[in-house]
Formats: C-alpha cells, structure tokens, sequence
C-alpha cells in the first residue's frame, strides 16, 4: 500500500513539474497596433497639405487632394493647416498646442478659431492668448527689373550695366513680373504677365504654369502649402499645384 501511495505522489510531482516546464517555455506575446492612416488624408501630392481650402456658394471649407470635401464650406475665411506663431508663442502655455501645423485658422461670424483636421473648433483666439512673432526676413537674391517697358530679373550680386544683356537673368521681356517668397531663395517660384495672360515662370525662364489665367494671386499660398491660387474669370478663384493640377 505505502509502495502505491509513493507511486501516486511520484507521478503527481512529475505531472506538476511538466506543467510548470511548459509554462516556463510559453513566451509572452505582445501585438503591436499602428494607428491607423485615416483614407481621407492619405496624400496623392507629398508637396503640399492634405486639406486644401475650398470655395463654395461664398463660403469656404476644405477638400482632400482628391477633391472630397472634408470640412464643410461655412467659414467666411480659411487658412491653410500651417503653424501660427502667436499661438506658438503664447503666455498662456495651455493653448500653445493649438499652434501647430496640425490646426488652422478659421473664421466665422466675426471670431476667429482654430479647428483640428476634423473640422472641429478646439479653440477661440483671445488677445490676451497671442504671443510675440518674432519676424523673419531673408533677402531676396533676384529682383525684377523694367527696361522699355518690358519686365525682366536681376541677381543683385552679379548685375551691374544694363548694356550688357548676359548680366540679365531673365532678359526684359514680359508685361510683369512678381517674385514669390519661398524657403528656396536660389529658385524662386515668378508669376509673370505675357500677352494679357498669367502664368508661372521660374529663374531659368521655364515655364511652370502655363499663361492661361486672368490673374494669379501675390500672396503666401506658395510659401505656405506649394500652391498658387488662379482664376480664369477673374472671379472664382482655386489652387493649383505645380503640375497645374487643380484642387
């Protein structure tokens, strides 16, 4: 009977100690979950923003690259999703957040907010919020020039005698010419005026746009997002990228 009992406790101890041996062997697993890319934002032009400012019926809202609307068009006014320096700058260490490129500037009904991707307004300007911007200026490398009428462009550093044609880097030519700011001082993006037609030009005299507006606007749209706000009518205005491609 003791020699039974022994057996029954042997094999008992040797069935713990397996299941304990095949615990040990187990590995912990752990899933790794990436956050998922939301489709509407996914980008078809690595160049310039997921959302575009849109114009419908007078209001504005936002589209994706591929047209959609994402945000719809109720504000008086919208910028880009670009950093806001005085957010960025605030005394108020709560709302600095709100200055990131991930948020933009909207208006609506005289206020002013800034709304997150998904179109909702996460925050309202208040003064006692902005902080101080501190300006930056780059000096421009090229300037535009006239001779008999005609607009050309000038590297400051090198043009010295008008006579002389090869000191010119785009020789007078046009009906008008407009350096657009940009972080690449060296190849400017130039709206140029030829025959009552605008289009684009860069610093070698290539064509970027084609002359086929009736205006393009001087504004920040190109250093912002890469893209130059156009109209045919001289009323409806869009953006086109530098393929000519509209949004």
């Amino acid at each position: 009977m003791k020699n039974v009992l022994s057996l029954i406790l042997i094999s008992f101890a040797l069935i713990l100690s397996g299941q304990k041996h095949n615990v040990a062997k187990k590995k912990t697993v752990t899933k790794t979950v990436s956050a998922r890319t939301n489709p509407d934002l996914v980008k078809v032009n690595d160049s310039i923003p997921a959302l575009i400012p849109h114009k419908i019926n007078g209001k504005f809202g936002f589209v994706n690259q591929k047209g959609k609307t994402i945000i719809k068009p109720e504000y008086s006014n919208v910028g880009f999703f670009t950093e806001d320096c005085n957010l960025l700058n605030s005394p108020n260490p709560k709302v600095k957040k709100f200055g990131s490129s991930k948020y933009a500037s909207v208006r609506l009904n005289g206020q002013d907010f800034r709304i997150n991707q998904a179109g909702i307004r996460v925050y309202q300007f208040k003064k006692t919020d902005l902080g101080q911007c501190t300006p930056e200026f780059k000096a421009q490398l090229f300037h535009a020039y006239v001779m008999n009428h005609a607009y050309g462009i000038i590297e400051d550093s090198k043009f010295e005698n008008p006579v002389d044609y090869r000191q010119f880097t785009i020789y007078p030519q046009y009906d008008y010419l407009h350096i657009l700011e940009g972080d690449d001082l060296k190849n400017p993006m130039i709206i140029a005026s030829y025959k009552n037609k605008f289009g684009v030009i860069d610093i070698n005299n290539k064509v970027v746009i084609p002359f086929e507006y009736s205006d393009i606007k001087r504004n920040f749209s190109w250093k912002l997002a890469r893209l130059f706000e156009v109209t045919k009518d001289g009323k409806n205005y869009y953006y086109v990228d530098s393929n000519n491609i509209r949004y």
